[in-house]
Protein backbone atom coordinates (compact mmCIF):
# COMPACT_ATOMS: atom_id res chain seq x y z
CA UNK A 1 0.00 0.00 0.00
CA UNK A 2 1.38 3.40 -0.98
CA UNK A 3 -0.10 6.60 0.42
CA UNK A 4 0.56 10.00 -1.11
CA UNK A 5 0.57 12.89 1.37
CA UNK A 6 2.81 15.37 -0.45
CA UNK A 7 0.13 17.31 -2.28
CA UNK A 8 1.67 20.68 -1.39
CA UNK A 9 4.57 19.63 -3.67
CA UNK A 10 2.30 18.46 -6.47
CA UNK A 11 -1.13 16.91 -6.84
CA UNK A 12 -2.32 13.96 -8.94
CA UNK A 13 -3.75 14.96 -12.30
CA UNK A 14 -7.56 14.95 -12.35
CA UNK A 15 -8.98 12.50 -14.91
CA UNK A 16 -11.19 15.19 -16.44
CA UNK A 17 -8.15 17.43 -16.85
CA UNK A 18 -6.22 14.63 -18.52
CA UNK A 19 -9.12 14.05 -20.92
CA UNK A 20 -9.30 17.72 -21.86
CA UNK A 21 -5.55 17.85 -22.46
CA UNK A 22 -5.46 14.65 -24.51
CA UNK A 23 -8.19 15.99 -26.79
CA UNK A 24 -6.05 19.05 -27.49
CA UNK A 25 -2.90 17.00 -28.03
CA UNK A 26 -4.69 14.75 -30.48
CA UNK A 27 -6.54 17.40 -32.47
CA UNK A 28 -5.11 20.88 -31.97
CA UNK A 29 -1.44 20.80 -32.89
CA UNK A 30 -1.28 24.12 -34.71
CA UNK A 31 1.00 26.92 -33.54
CA UNK A 32 -1.25 29.54 -31.89
CA UNK A 33 0.80 32.31 -33.49
CA UNK A 34 0.06 31.04 -37.01
CA UNK A 35 -2.69 32.78 -38.96
CA UNK A 36 -4.03 29.67 -40.73
CA UNK A 37 -6.99 27.61 -39.52
CA UNK A 38 -4.92 25.21 -37.40
CA UNK A 39 -3.23 28.12 -35.66
CA UNK A 40 -6.49 29.96 -35.12
CA UNK A 41 -8.01 26.88 -33.48
CA UNK A 42 -5.12 26.69 -31.01
CA UNK A 43 -5.32 30.44 -30.34
CA UNK A 44 -9.04 30.14 -29.63
CA UNK A 45 -8.38 27.47 -27.01
CA UNK A 46 -5.86 29.71 -25.23
CA UNK A 47 -8.19 32.70 -25.19
CA UNK A 48 -11.13 30.59 -24.02
CA UNK A 49 -8.97 29.31 -21.16
CA UNK A 50 -7.84 32.83 -20.32
CA UNK A 51 -11.46 33.98 -20.17
CA UNK A 52 -12.44 31.03 -17.95
CA UNK A 53 -9.69 31.87 -15.47
CA UNK A 54 -10.47 35.59 -15.53
CA UNK A 55 -14.16 34.94 -14.85
CA UNK A 56 -13.34 32.73 -11.85
CA UNK A 57 -11.06 35.43 -10.39
CA UNK A 58 -13.40 38.31 -11.28
CA UNK A 59 -10.87 40.11 -13.42
CA UNK A 60 -10.24 40.94 -17.06
CA UNK A 61 -8.71 38.36 -19.42
CA UNK A 62 -6.22 41.11 -20.36
CA UNK A 63 -4.71 40.78 -16.86
CA UNK A 64 -3.92 37.04 -17.13
CA UNK A 65 -0.56 36.01 -18.62
CA UNK A 66 0.42 32.35 -18.97
CA UNK A 67 3.83 31.19 -17.78
CA UNK A 68 5.76 27.94 -17.44
CA UNK A 69 5.43 27.84 -13.65
CA UNK A 70 4.79 29.72 -10.45
CA UNK A 71 8.53 30.30 -10.17
CA UNK A 72 8.65 32.08 -13.52
CA UNK A 73 5.60 34.12 -12.56
CA UNK A 74 7.24 35.13 -9.25
CA UNK A 75 10.48 36.09 -10.97
CA UNK A 76 8.64 38.12 -13.59
CA UNK A 77 6.61 40.00 -11.00
CA UNK A 78 9.59 40.70 -8.74
CA UNK A 79 12.28 41.59 -11.25
CA UNK A 80 10.11 43.51 -13.69
CA UNK A 81 7.89 45.02 -11.01
CA UNK A 82 10.91 46.47 -9.24
CA UNK A 83 13.13 47.47 -12.17
CA UNK A 84 10.44 48.84 -14.48
CA UNK A 85 8.88 50.94 -11.71
CA UNK A 86 12.18 52.28 -10.36
CA UNK A 87 11.67 50.70 -6.94
CA UNK A 88 14.70 50.72 -4.65
CA UNK A 89 13.26 49.08 -1.52
CA UNK A 90 11.60 45.70 -1.08
CA UNK A 91 9.92 44.02 1.87
CA UNK A 92 9.43 40.29 2.42
CA UNK A 93 9.82 37.67 5.18
CA UNK A 94 12.55 35.13 5.78
CA UNK A 95 10.04 32.28 5.31
CA UNK A 96 8.91 32.96 1.75
CA UNK A 97 9.28 30.41 -1.03
CA UNK A 98 12.77 30.33 -2.53
CA UNK A 99 11.38 31.63 -5.83
CA UNK A 100 10.71 34.86 -3.96
CA UNK A 101 13.42 35.14 -1.35
CA UNK A 102 16.32 34.05 -3.56
CA UNK A 103 15.25 36.46 -6.29
CA UNK A 104 15.03 39.39 -3.89
CA UNK A 105 18.33 38.48 -2.22
CA UNK A 106 20.05 38.35 -5.60
CA UNK A 107 18.71 41.80 -6.46
CA UNK A 108 19.84 43.13 -3.09
CA UNK A 109 23.31 41.63 -3.54
CA UNK A 110 23.54 43.30 -6.95
CA UNK A 111 22.70 46.65 -5.35
CA UNK A 112 19.39 47.02 -7.17
CA UNK A 113 17.36 47.25 -3.97
CA UNK A 114 17.62 47.52 -0.23
CA UNK A 115 15.85 44.49 1.23
CA UNK A 116 13.95 44.57 4.53
CA UNK A 117 12.52 41.55 6.33
CA UNK A 118 9.26 41.98 8.19
CA UNK A 119 9.09 40.10 11.49
CA UNK A 120 7.10 36.89 11.88
CA UNK A 121 6.21 35.13 15.13
CA UNK A 122 6.88 31.53 16.15
CA UNK A 123 3.92 30.33 14.10
CA UNK A 124 4.83 32.27 10.97
CA UNK A 125 2.32 35.10 11.38
CA UNK A 126 3.32 38.42 9.84
CA UNK A 127 3.81 41.35 12.23
CA UNK A 128 1.53 43.89 10.52
CA UNK A 129 2.66 46.70 12.80
CA UNK A 130 6.26 46.11 11.74
CA UNK A 131 5.16 45.92 8.12
CA UNK A 132 3.52 49.33 8.39
CA UNK A 133 6.61 50.80 10.02
CA UNK A 134 8.79 49.50 7.18
CA UNK A 135 6.39 51.07 4.69
CA UNK A 136 6.43 54.35 6.61
CA UNK A 137 10.20 54.55 7.00
CA UNK A 138 11.20 53.86 3.40
CA UNK A 139 10.58 55.16 -0.08
CA UNK A 140 7.98 53.49 -2.24
CA UNK A 141 8.34 49.77 -1.56
CA UNK A 142 7.77 46.47 -3.33
CA UNK A 143 6.06 44.09 -0.90
CA UNK A 144 6.18 40.33 -1.53
CA UNK A 145 4.23 38.19 0.94
CA UNK A 146 2.74 34.79 0.23
CA UNK A 147 -0.88 33.94 1.01
CA UNK A 148 -0.12 30.60 2.66
CA UNK A 149 3.26 29.28 3.66
CA UNK A 150 4.04 26.17 1.67
CA UNK A 151 5.79 24.37 4.54
CA UNK A 152 3.81 25.24 7.68
CA UNK A 153 0.49 26.37 6.19
CA UNK A 154 0.13 29.65 8.10
CA UNK A 155 -2.15 32.08 6.27
CA UNK A 156 -1.42 35.77 5.79
CA UNK A 157 -4.23 38.33 5.80
CA UNK A 158 -3.59 39.53 2.26
CA UNK A 159 -6.57 41.87 2.30
CA UNK A 160 -4.95 43.71 5.22
CA UNK A 161 -1.60 43.73 3.43
CA UNK A 162 -3.23 45.03 0.27
CA UNK A 163 -4.86 47.87 2.18
CA UNK A 164 -1.55 48.83 3.81
CA UNK A 165 0.20 48.76 0.45
CA UNK A 166 -2.45 51.00 -1.06
CA UNK A 167 -2.16 53.41 1.88
CA UNK A 168 1.60 53.78 1.36
CA UNK A 169 1.58 53.55 -2.46
CA UNK A 170 3.51 50.27 -2.39
CA UNK A 171 3.46 47.55 -5.04
CA UNK A 172 2.05 44.28 -3.69
CA UNK A 173 3.09 40.90 -5.10
CA UNK A 174 1.43 37.83 -3.58
CA UNK A 175 2.55 34.26 -4.18
CA UNK A 176 -0.78 32.43 -4.14
CA UNK A 177 0.58 29.14 -5.48
CA UNK A 178 -0.61 27.15 -2.44
CA UNK A 179 -4.05 28.77 -2.24
CA UNK A 180 -5.07 29.12 -5.88
CA UNK A 181 -7.83 26.59 -6.51
CA UNK A 182 -8.29 26.09 -2.76
CA UNK A 183 -9.68 29.49 -1.76
CA UNK A 184 -11.70 31.98 -3.83
CA UNK A 185 -9.79 35.05 -5.03
CA UNK A 186 -11.94 38.04 -5.93
CA UNK A 187 -9.70 40.52 -7.72
CA UNK A 188 -12.37 43.20 -7.69
CA UNK A 189 -11.81 43.41 -3.92
CA UNK A 190 -8.22 42.30 -3.34
CA UNK A 191 -5.75 45.19 -3.70
CA UNK A 192 -2.89 43.31 -5.30
CA UNK A 193 -0.67 44.14 -8.27
CA UNK A 194 0.73 40.67 -8.97
CA UNK A 195 -0.78 37.27 -8.16
CA UNK A 196 0.72 33.89 -9.04
CA UNK A 197 -0.56 30.41 -9.96
CA UNK A 198 0.90 26.96 -10.70
CA UNK A 199 -1.56 24.43 -12.12
CA UNK A 200 -0.04 21.32 -10.55
CA UNK A 201 -1.05 22.44 -7.05
CA UNK A 202 -4.76 21.82 -7.76
CA UNK A 203 -4.80 18.66 -9.91
CA UNK A 204 -3.66 20.36 -13.12
CA UNK A 205 -0.53 19.67 -15.21
CA UNK A 206 3.05 20.57 -14.31
CA UNK A 207 4.89 23.12 -16.41
CA UNK A 208 2.16 25.75 -16.68
CA UNK A 209 0.93 28.63 -14.55
CA UNK A 210 -0.10 32.22 -14.85
CA UNK A 211 0.69 35.68 -13.56
CA UNK A 212 -2.09 38.15 -12.90
CA UNK A 213 -0.87 41.69 -13.56
CA UNK A 214 -3.17 44.46 -12.39
CA UNK A 215 -3.88 46.96 -15.16
CA UNK A 216 -2.67 49.75 -12.86
CA UNK A 217 0.91 48.45 -13.03
CA UNK A 218 3.12 48.43 -16.12
CA UNK A 219 6.09 46.18 -16.73
CA UNK A 220 8.24 45.08 -19.65
CA UNK A 221 8.67 41.40 -20.64
CA UNK A 222 10.80 39.12 -18.51
CA UNK A 223 11.35 36.74 -21.44
CA UNK A 224 11.88 38.18 -24.89
CA UNK A 225 11.40 36.30 -28.15
CA UNK A 226 8.11 36.48 -29.97
CA UNK A 227 5.00 38.55 -29.46
CA UNK A 228 3.15 35.90 -27.49
CA UNK A 229 0.98 36.79 -24.48
CA UNK A 230 0.28 40.22 -25.92
CA UNK A 231 4.01 40.97 -26.18
CA UNK A 232 4.53 40.15 -22.49
CA UNK A 233 6.17 36.71 -22.69
CA UNK A 234 8.11 35.33 -25.64
CA UNK A 235 7.79 31.63 -26.44
CA UNK A 236 5.19 29.38 -28.03
CA UNK A 237 2.37 28.79 -25.58
CA UNK A 238 1.84 25.40 -23.95
CA UNK A 239 -1.64 25.02 -25.42
CA UNK A 240 -2.69 21.72 -23.87
CA UNK A 241 -1.16 22.74 -20.54
CA UNK A 242 -3.12 26.00 -20.57
CA UNK A 243 -6.33 24.12 -21.36
CA UNK A 244 -5.55 21.72 -18.50
CA UNK A 245 -4.91 24.62 -16.12
CA UNK A 246 -8.23 26.26 -16.93
CA UNK A 247 -10.09 22.95 -16.61
CA UNK A 248 -8.47 22.17 -13.26
CA UNK A 249 -9.28 25.63 -11.87
CA UNK A 250 -12.85 25.37 -13.12
CA UNK A 251 -13.26 22.02 -11.35
CA UNK A 252 -11.64 23.39 -8.19
CA UNK A 253 -14.07 26.31 -8.00
CA UNK A 254 -17.08 24.10 -8.72
CA UNK A 255 -16.40 21.86 -5.70
CA UNK A 256 -14.31 24.18 -3.50
CA UNK A 257 -16.51 24.26 -0.41
CA UNK A 258 -17.09 20.51 -0.43
CA UNK A 259 -13.40 19.71 -0.88
CA UNK A 260 -12.36 22.20 1.80
CA UNK A 261 -14.71 20.60 4.34
CA UNK A 262 -13.56 17.10 3.42
CA UNK A 263 -9.82 17.82 3.41
CA UNK A 264 -10.00 19.88 6.60
CA UNK A 265 -11.61 16.85 8.21
CA UNK A 266 -8.65 14.67 7.22
CA UNK A 267 -6.16 17.21 8.55
CA UNK A 268 -7.99 17.60 11.87
CA UNK A 269 -8.30 13.84 12.24
CA UNK A 270 -4.56 13.30 11.65
CA UNK A 271 -3.73 16.02 14.17
CA UNK A 272 -6.02 14.46 16.79
CA UNK A 273 -4.71 10.94 16.24
CA UNK A 274 -1.05 11.97 16.37
CA UNK A 275 -1.68 13.96 19.56
CA UNK A 276 -3.31 10.92 21.17
CA UNK A 277 -0.76 8.37 19.99
CA UNK A 278 2.64 10.12 19.92
CA UNK A 279 3.76 11.53 23.30
CA UNK A 280 5.41 14.93 22.93
CA UNK A 281 4.24 15.62 19.38
CA UNK A 282 3.88 19.30 18.43
CA UNK A 283 2.86 21.19 15.30
CA UNK A 284 4.69 23.91 13.38
CA UNK A 285 2.76 26.97 12.25
CA UNK A 286 -0.89 27.75 12.77
CA UNK A 287 -3.22 24.76 12.76
CA UNK A 288 -6.68 26.19 13.48
CA UNK A 289 -9.11 26.42 10.58
CA UNK A 290 -9.21 30.22 10.34
CA UNK A 291 -5.46 30.83 10.18
CA UNK A 292 -4.10 27.71 8.52
CA UNK A 293 -4.07 26.27 5.02
CA UNK A 294 -6.38 23.27 5.24
CA UNK A 295 -4.22 21.12 2.96
CA UNK A 296 -1.07 21.25 5.11
CA UNK A 297 -0.13 19.88 8.55
CA UNK A 298 3.51 20.28 9.63
CA UNK A 299 4.28 17.89 12.46
CA UNK A 300 7.17 18.40 14.89
CA UNK A 301 8.08 14.99 16.28
CA UNK A 302 9.96 14.33 19.54
CA UNK A 303 13.75 14.09 19.45
CA UNK A 304 14.87 10.72 18.20
CA UNK A 305 18.03 8.93 17.11
CA UNK A 306 16.37 8.16 13.78
CA UNK A 307 15.62 11.83 12.94
CA UNK A 308 17.77 11.81 9.82
CA UNK A 309 16.08 8.62 8.63
CA UNK A 310 12.48 9.54 9.43
CA UNK A 311 11.35 10.38 5.90
CA UNK A 312 13.23 7.37 4.56
CA UNK A 313 11.48 5.10 7.07
CA UNK A 314 8.11 6.58 6.16
CA UNK A 315 8.86 5.96 2.50
CA UNK A 316 9.81 2.36 3.24
CA UNK A 317 6.48 2.05 5.07
CA UNK A 318 4.68 3.25 1.93
CA UNK A 319 4.09 6.88 2.92
CA UNK A 320 5.15 9.79 0.72
CA UNK A 321 5.58 13.05 2.62
CA UNK A 322 8.18 15.80 2.93
CA UNK A 323 9.96 17.54 5.76
CA UNK A 324 13.19 18.33 7.50
CA UNK A 325 14.43 20.33 10.45
CA UNK A 326 15.58 23.82 11.26
CA UNK A 327 19.21 24.70 10.51
CA UNK A 328 21.35 24.35 13.62
CA UNK A 329 24.19 26.34 12.08
CA UNK A 330 24.90 28.47 9.07
CA UNK A 331 26.44 25.52 7.24
CA UNK A 332 23.56 23.09 7.72
CA UNK A 333 21.07 22.49 4.94
CA UNK A 334 17.69 22.56 6.60
CA UNK A 335 14.35 24.25 6.29
CA UNK A 336 14.73 28.03 6.11
CA UNK A 337 11.06 28.28 7.11
CA UNK A 338 11.50 26.29 10.33
CA UNK A 339 14.68 28.24 11.06
CA UNK A 340 12.80 31.48 10.39
CA UNK A 341 10.15 30.72 13.03
CA UNK A 342 12.70 29.51 15.56
CA UNK A 343 11.72 25.85 15.49
CA UNK A 344 13.94 23.38 17.34
CA UNK A 345 16.77 22.02 15.23
CA UNK A 346 16.74 18.75 17.21
CA UNK A 347 13.13 17.81 16.46
CA UNK A 348 12.43 16.20 13.06
CA UNK A 349 9.49 17.69 11.19
CA UNK A 350 7.28 16.17 8.52
CA UNK A 351 4.86 18.01 6.28
CA UNK A 352 1.78 15.96 5.50
CA UNK A 353 -0.32 17.59 2.78
CA UNK A 354 -3.71 16.36 1.63
CA UNK A 355 -5.99 16.31 -1.41
CA UNK A 356 -9.48 15.21 -2.35
CA UNK A 357 -8.11 11.77 -3.22
CA UNK A 358 -6.93 10.93 0.32
CA UNK A 359 -9.08 8.91 2.72
CA UNK A 360 -9.57 8.45 6.45
CA UNK A 361 -8.34 4.87 6.08
CA UNK A 362 -5.06 6.22 4.75
CA UNK A 363 -4.74 8.52 7.76
CA UNK A 364 -5.26 5.54 10.08
CA UNK A 365 -2.51 3.67 8.24
CA UNK A 366 -0.14 6.63 8.60
CA UNK A 367 -0.84 7.00 12.32
CA UNK A 368 -0.18 3.30 12.91
CA UNK A 369 3.11 3.38 11.02
CA UNK A 370 4.25 6.53 12.81
CA UNK A 371 3.28 5.01 16.14
CA UNK A 372 5.40 1.96 15.36
CA UNK A 373 8.39 4.21 14.69
CA UNK A 374 8.03 6.41 17.78
CA UNK A 375 6.30 4.29 20.40
CA UNK A 376 7.03 0.64 19.69
CA UNK A 377 10.70 1.39 19.07
CA UNK A 378 11.04 3.79 22.00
Amino acid sequence: MRIYLDNAATTPLDAAVMKAMCTVMENNYGNPSSIHAHGREARALIEKSRKTIANLLHTSPAEIFFTSSGTEADNTAIRCGIIDNNITHAITTRIEHHAVIHTLEAMAKAGTIKLSFVDVDSKGNVDYTHLEKLLQDNERSFVSLMHANNEIGTLTDIERVGNLCEQYNAIFHCDTVQTMGHYPHDLTKLKVHFLVCAAHKFHGPKGVGFLHINHKIKIKPFIYGGSQERNMRGGTENVYGIVGLAKALELAYADMEQHQTYIQGLKSYLKEQLTENIPGVLFNGETDEDNSLYTVLNVSFPETDMADMLLFNLDIAGISASGGSACSSGTDIGSHVLTGIGASSTRPSVRFSFSKYNTKEEIDFVVNKVRELFVVNA
